[in-house]
């Protein structure tokens, strides 16, 4: 005949301070039967209990020696481990101040002496139910609260495999440009940073400057890759793409302000770009940061026909830019970086 292991489960522990012990052995008598009961004389011997175990519930005289009870459960609350434990007063008062009294220093209720058994343990049960709902509801919240953020970090790390996807595939129309969206989008966060702007706008920002490009889906190869100068026919295709590229972008509900920088940074500080013609601070900010940047990747990589320039022709290049065709805050802000790039590192891989 094979044994079974029956599992007993785990009883709460209380803890009940009285300086009477008669008081403590009657509340060890009635509680028994359902709680592990741990009895504590003085405030010494319930402060020193606390610092090894966390019972699930205090019940304390209200008027002890030395210390009383609102006094002691003071000292309880300061005890880090302690300050959620849920506290009951044990008195004989049975008057209106008391009341207020006892609910002001934080307990949950107050049971009245001499003690009536059903009162005392319907009250203890009342108080521990719903400490264990709470409990629960707790962990079930943060449970979901995790679930939702892994959730939120999968779909914004999906947004940007997306977002770089869509970029890599522009690129990919002209062989002389390999990485330009990316390098667009990590020089204009940096140029964010310095300005200092917070993570959740750099990192806009950043999503923004990947899909500057996105509107050469449309325009035709043969003209994006073309290796002698551009006809004005051609160069009129070309400036349709900030157009294309909105259109592509507006429908992004969830990110509204993503078509900026497809729309805008062909656009000059002194009003003489492309495609609206604006001018100064009409021309929006994203756009002005992604402009300069886009600028100077365009300078530092190659090109079919010639070679990426020099860090020191571009950056007298976009020194000589500034208040015309660059925001002068954002050109300083590139200059800045070019100035610490002392290896160079900001270009295009040879």
């Amino acid at each position: 005949m094979s044994e079974t292991n029956t599992v007993v489960p785990e009883r709460d522990t209380i803890l009940v301070v009285d300086d009477e012990s008669m008081n403590l052995r009657l509340a060890k008598r009635m509680l028994d039967s359902n709680y592990e009961v741990v009895c504590a004389a003085s405030h010494k011997e319930a402060l020193d209990y606390l610092e090894k175990d966390l019972p699930a519930l205090i019940l304390l005289d209200l008027h002890m020696p030395e210390v009383n009870g609102i006094e002691l459960l003071e000292q309880i609350r300061h005890i880090e481990k302690c300050k959620e434990i849920p506290a009951v007063f044990l008195t004989a008062d049975c008057n209106r101040e008391t009341e207020i009294q006892v609910f002001k220093a934080g307990a949950l209720d107050y049971i009245q002496k001499p003690f009536v058994q059903d009162i005392v343990m319907e009250r203890i049960k009342r108080i521990l139910t719903m400490r264990k709902l709470q409990n629960n509801l707790e962990k079930e919240v943060e449970k979901r609260t995790s679930e939702l953020q892994e959730s939120r970090r999968k779909l914004e790390q999906l947004s940007l495999q997306v977002v770089q996807a869509l970029a890599t595939t522009v690129d990919a129309k002209d062989k002389y440009t390999n990485g330009h969206s990316e390098r667009v989008a990590k020089y204009s966060k940096a140029i964010a940073q310095r300005l200092g702007k917070s993570i959740e706008e750099q990192n806009e920002i950043y999503f923004v400057a990947l899909l500057h490009d996105i509107g050469k889906i449309g325009v035709p190869d043969t003209i994006i890759n073309k290796t002698s100068h551009l006809t004005d026919e051609e160069f009129e295709a070309i400036k349709k793409h900030p157009g294309i590229g909105m259109g592509i972008l507006k429908k992004i509900s969830e990110m509204p302000n993503i078509q900026i920088g497809a729309h805008y940074h062909h656009e000059r500080f002194d009003g003489k770009g492309y495609p609206e013609g604006l001018c100064g601070n009409n021309i929006p900010e994203i756009a002005r940061i992604i402009a300069v940047a886009d600028a100077y990747d365009a300078m530092t990589s190659c090109r079919s026909y010639r070679s990426g320039l020099s860090q020191q022709v571009v950056r007298a290049e976009i020194e000589k830019g500034k208040g015309r065709q660059f925001d002068p805050t954002f050109a300083e802000k590139m200059l800045e970086l070019i100035d610490s790039d002392t290896n160079f590192e900001m270009r295009q891989d040879d």
